[in-house]
C-alpha cells in the first residue's frame, strides 16, 4: 500500500513539473487574466519568420565580378593578373609584352556531370569504387585551391559536358545533359552546379559557362526547346544573381555533330543576342548583363556574326600543331573584329610543351590572347592523368598538370604547384630516361681498341 502510493506521489509531481515547463507562467500571473505583468519584467515579443512577411531570409552578397575594359578581363574592378609582364630578349634586344588582363584557366567542364544512360554509366567506375556524380563535384571543389594558388583564375564547365573519351567523339551513347527534352533544367544537376559556383565565387575566380556541346544536343527535342533551354539557364543565373559567370552559349559551334541549327555558326549569335537582352539591366556588374560567347572548333577562325554581337572572342587549338599558328589565329581573330577592341581568349588548347621557351600558352601570351590548359586522358594512362575523362583525379597530380601550372606560376608570379609522391616519381623517371637517352647517343668504345 505505502509502495502505491509513493509511486502515485512521484507520477503526481514529475506530471506537475511537465506542465510548469510547457506552461511556464501561471493562469493568474498571465496578461490579459485579471492581473497586469510585472513593470520590472521585461516583455517577450515573439519573432516572425521574415519568409512569412514576403521577404528574403538571407541577402545574397556576390564578392566576385568579371567586367570586360576593351581587350583586358577585369576581376572586381582590376585587371586579372594585375602588373604582370613578361620579358623576352637580352639587352636591347630584350621586350616586355603585358600579360595583365589575361584570363589562364583550365577545362573542367565535367565537374558536374552524370550519365543517364546505364548501358555506359559503368565506363565511368573510380579504382575503388561506382561512379559517383555527387563525388566528382567535391573532389572538384576540394581541388580547386591548387589550381588558384599557382595562378589558374578560371575554369570551364558545361551543362552537356564534355567527351569523356578524349578528342572528338562521332558517335556518343552516353547522355550528360542538365536539360530536360523539353529543355528544363534537371535539379541535380544545377545543384551541383550552384556549390561549384557559390564557392568559386567566394574566392574571386571565373567561371565559364557552357551551356550546349556537340553530341548532347540531340538530347532536347527541338529548337524550341533550346530557346526554352537558354531561358531557363539564363534565369536560374539571374535569380542566384552570380556575377562572376561568363557564358560560352555553344562549345565548338562549327562542329557538324550539332542537331539544332540555332547551336550551328551560321546562327549561334541569335542565342548570344537573347542571353545578352533577357539579362539586360539585371546583372550588378559595369555592363549590367551577362557577357556573353560562344566557340568555334579547333583551328577555326569565329565568323563575323558571332564576333559582332560577343562580347570576348573563344577560340580552341585542338588541331593547331604549330605555336605560330597560334599567333596567327589570334591576329587574324582580332582583324575579324574590325576594329573592335574585345579581349581573346583560349579555353582549350591540349598541346603542351610547357618547358620549351616555344610552346601554344607563351604563343598566346606574345600574341595578348588568354590560354586555357585542355587535358585528357590518353591510352594506357592512370587515374591521376587527365581532367576530361571521367572518373577525374582533380588535383594536379600527373606531370602535365605540374608542368601547366609550374609555368603559369613564373608567368603570373604565384606560389609554385606543390611536388606531390606522384610528381616526384614521374620526375625520376623523366630524368633516368633522359640521362639514359644521352647515354645511348654517346659512341660506345671499342673493347680491342679500334677506331
Amino acid at each position: 500500500m505505502y509502495r502505491a502510493a509513493f509511486r502515485l506521489f512521484v507520477f503526481v509531481l514529475v506530471t506537475a513539473v511537465g506542465l510548469g515547463t510547457v506552461f511556464p507562467q501561471s493562469v493568474e500571473a498571465a496578461p490579459g487574466r485579471g492581473r497586469k505583468p510585472n513593470a520590472n519584467q521585461e516583455e517577450v515579443i515573439p519573432e516572425i519568420d521574415p519568409a512569412l512577411l514576403g521577404e528574403e531570409v538571407d541577402e545574397i552578397e556576390r564578392r566576385t565580378c568579371v567586367s570586360i575594359d576593351e581587350q583586358a578581363f577585369f576581376i572586381n574592378e582590376h585587371p586579372t593578373c594585375r602588373e604582370r609582364v613578361l620579358k623576352r630578349g637580352k639587352g636591347e634586344d630584350a621586350k616586355e609584352y603585358k600579360i595583365d588582363g589575361l584570363l589562364f584557366n583550365f577545362r573542367a567542364v565535367n565537374a558536374i556531370c552524370d550519365d543517364r544512360n546505364p548501358q555506359t554509366r559503368a565506363h565511368w567506375l573510380y579504382p575503388d569504387g561506382p561512379w559517383d556524380p555527387e563525388r566528382n563535384t567535391r573532389a572538384f571543389i576540394d581541388a580547386l585551391p591548387y589550381w588558384q594558388r599557382s595562378g589558374a583564375d578560371a575554369f570551364t564547365v558545361n551543362l552537356q559536358g564534355g567527351s569523356p573519351v578524349g578528342g572528338a567523339s562521332r558517335v556518343q551513347h552516353w547522355h550528360n545533359s542538365a536539360f530536360t527534352r523539353d529543355g528544363s533544367l534537371r535539379a541535380d544537376y544545377m545543384n551541383r552546379l550552384e556549390r561549384i559556383l557559390d564557392y568559386a565565387d567566394r574566392h574571386h575566380m571565373v567561371v565559364i559557362l557552357g551551356l550546349f556541346s556537340p553530341g548532347q544536343d540531340q538530347n532536347v527535342w527541338d529548337e524550341r526547346a533550346v530557346l526554352r533551354a537558354v531561358d531557363a539557364a539564363t534565369d536560374w543565373l539571374l535569380e542566384r544573381e552570380y556575377t562572376n559567370v561568363l557564358v560560352e552559349v555553344a562549345s565548338a559551334c562549327s562542329d557538324r555533330r550539332y542537331d539544332h541549327d540555332i547551336l550551328t555558326e551560321d546562327r549561334v549569335h541569335e542565342l548570344l543576342r537573347r542571353v545578352q537582352q533577357r539579362s539586360e539591366g539585371q546583372v550588378d556588374s559595369p555592363r549590367g548583363r551577362f557577357l556573353v560567347s560562344a566557340s568555334p572548333g579547333g583551328g577555326v577562325l569565329p565568323p563575323r556574326s558571332l564576333l559582332r554581337v560577343a562580347d570576348f572572342a573563344l577560340l580552341h587549338a585542338g588541331t593547331v600543331d604549330d605555336p605560330g599558328r597560334i599567333r596567327r589565329l589570334v591576329e587574324h581573330t582580332r582583324n575579324r573584329m574590325r576594329g573592335s577592341k574585345k579581349p581573346i581568349l583560349f579555353n582549350q588548347d591540349d598541346h603542351y610543351n610547357f618547358q620549351a621557351e616555344e610552346n601554344h600558352m607563351m604563343a598566346a601570351v606574345l600574341a595578348y590572347a588568354g590560354w586555357g590548359f585542355h587535358d585528357w586522358r590518353r591510352p594506357g594512362e592512370g587515374f591521376h592523368q587527365g581532367l576530361d575523362t571521367p572518373p577525374v583525379d582533380w588535383r594536379p597530380r600527373s606531370l602535365r598538370k605540374y608542368r601547366f601550372l609550374q609555368r603559369l606560376a613564373e608567368l603570373t608570379r604565384h606560389l609554385p604547384p606543390y611536388k606531390t609522391r606522384t610528381i616526384r616519381e614521374e620526375l625520376k623517371r623523366e630524368k633516368a630516361g633522359r640521362e639514359q637517352s644521352r647515354a645511348d647517343s654517346y659512341p660506345r668504345p671499342d673493347p680491342k681498341g679500334r677506331r
